[in-house]
């Protein structure tokens, strides 16, 4: 029987070599879930650690508990993965710049060397015989792991639970923030911004009273000069407003010359015909009547009314 204890209680060479490098490798993952920067990198190190984890109990022959860590554990790890990728976002510049230099050949060495393990601990199982397994999975595994955890580490486990339970409990108090002070009326914080010296109403939003409601774009104010206010800080500070307002200003300057022109020769036109002076005029007024019709209808519309008694004035 001693023999037989002190046979299982002996670690091969590949066992050794095993749990110093996965050791290592767990830990390293842990040390990087907590000091990464980017929040990316910190959930692929967490599922390192755990993939790393149900090794270790495979290899232990607590297949059961391997299984269950890679589904449970490194899938819920790939879920918050996916949901630090939908909050957080990537943008297609990341994965155009390496941010952990030498990161290639990290990932590169540390794949041969799981390849080596792998097949040096495949070649171990197939040709050396392990002693006492048999005797601790007697009844299966699944039997033999819950015998071990309710009957010789019950206390461990009970002290775990404990521990998990008081973790939830004490993230939900540390996260949840009661309001103490009094929340300030609507008088309160309008008289507030006129000792700061603020805009009372609130600014007009992007695109009011513009061509379009562009956010970049600035809304207008009621004298017709643009506001910059109501773009956003970073658009400002890359210099990417867009200032349509003259443009605007231009094209209705313009109309309202035509117009005016048109209007101003149909009076001279309707002053002259009967002297027979008038037909040239009325020619230009149809000229002006139709540079005016490309941007304004209802002013076409209403020189063809003109037009028509300009004629009969002429005739």
């Amino acid at each position: 029987m001693n023999g037989t204890l002190l046979a299982a209680s002996t670690t091969s060479t590949g066992e050794a070599v095993q749990f110093w490098i996965l050791g290592t490798v767990a830990v390293l993952g842990a040390l990087g879930t907590v000091l990464m920067k980017r929040s990316v990198h910190s959930a692929l190190c967490l599922a390192g650690t755990m993939i790393v984890l149900a090794v270790f109990y495979l290899a232990n022959g607590a297949y059961f508990l391997g299984i269950v860590q890679i589904v449970v554990y490194t899938g819920a790890v790939m879920m918050l993965f996916l949901f630090v990728l939908m909050l957080v976002g990537v943008t297609a510049a990341d994965s155009l710049k390496e941010t952990i230099k030498g990161q290639r050949w990290m990932a590169a060495l540390c794949g041969l060397g799981f390849g080596i393990l792998l097949v040096g601990g495949i070649g171990n199982a197939s040709v050396g015989t392990f002693t006492g397994l048999a005797e601790a999975n007697a009844g299966g595994n699944v039997q033999g792991l819950a015998r071990s955890i309710f009957t010789d580490y019950v206390f461990a486990f009970e002290i775990t639970g404990a521990l998990l339970v008081t973790a939830a409990v004490a993230a939900m108090v540390l996260t949840h923030r009661e309001r103490t002070e009094r929340r300030d009326t609507q008088r309160e914080l309008a008289e507030k911004r006129v000792r700061e010296g603020k805009h009372l109403p609130p600014l007009p939003a992007p695109g009011v009273y513009a061509r379009h409601n562009a956010v970049d774009i600035p809304g207008l104010l009621p004298d017709g000069t643009p506001s910059e206010l109501t773009v956003s800080d970073t658009l400002r500070s890359r210099g990417q407003v867009r200032d349509v307002s003259r443009k605007a200003l231009a094209d209705l300057a313009a109309l309202e010359r035509r117009t005016g022109e048109y209007l101003g020769r149909g009076e001279s036109t309707a002053r002259g015909g009967p002297g027979g002076g008038g037909g040239r005029e009325v020619r230009d007024a149809a000229d002006v009547r139709k540079d005016v019709s490309d941007d304004s209808p209802a002013v076409d519309r209403d020189g063809d009314r003109d037009g028509d008694r300009d004629r009969e004035a002429a005739k």
